[in-house]
């Protein structure tokens, strides 16, 4: 008696894949499929679509952010710093990287200064320190600062809000020089 129920689930697995089977080739022979002789996008050379596009607004210019300094509210950067940063960042002495490096006295020290962590090429290869203008131009779009930089943050448009950060990452870097 048990053969007979394996029997019957067997072809009942059969008969529905059967079924499916001539299901799709009915409706392959109902449907006729065309394929366009070109693309409907094209996405090759852009170099011929630019001319017939009206020409890019100049990108403004940085605001700079070294006036507001003084002006600015720690505790508004701090906030914000929580807010946008702290999931890839940590801001402690001696606290670990995570997605992106510890931040703390990153003022003053120079780009790729964080031991144990993997920058990018991007980074690697700025020697300067983080100085407050520059600073406001990662903060602003770090592609734009950085192009290839892996860091996928989108910035902060606010001037008035970065000013708040850098005077957050000021206020926690020891060796940061005045503004």
């Amino acid at each position: 008696m048990a053969n007979m129920e394996v029997n019957k689930a067997f072809a009942a697995v059969l008969s529905a894949g059967i079924v499916f089977m001539m299901t799709g080739l009915v409706g392959q022979g109902l449907v006729h499929v065309e394929r366009p002789k070109e693309s409907a996008i094209q996405i090759g050379d852009l170099a011929a679509v630019q001319p017939t596009q009206a020409p890019a607004a100049a990108a403004p210019a940085l605001e700079p952010v070294t006036p507001l300094l003084a002006s600015a509210n720690v505790q508004n950067g701090q906030a914000l710093a929580q807010r946008l940063c702290a999931s890839c960042h940590s801001f402690n002495e001696g606290g670990r990287n995570g997605v992106g490096p510890n931040l703390y006295g990153i003022i003053g020290a120079p780009h790729g200064k964080a031991d144990g962590f993997g920058y990018s090429a991007a980074l690697k290869g700025k020697g300067e320190p983080w100085a407050y203008e520059n600073m406001n131009a990662w903060l602003l779009k770090p592609n734009t600062y950085a192009p290839g930089t892996r860091m996928a943050f989108a910035g902060i448009g606010n001037t008035s809000q970065r000013a708040d950060v850098i005077a957050y990452l000021k206020s926690i870097s020891p060796k940061a020089p005045e503004p």
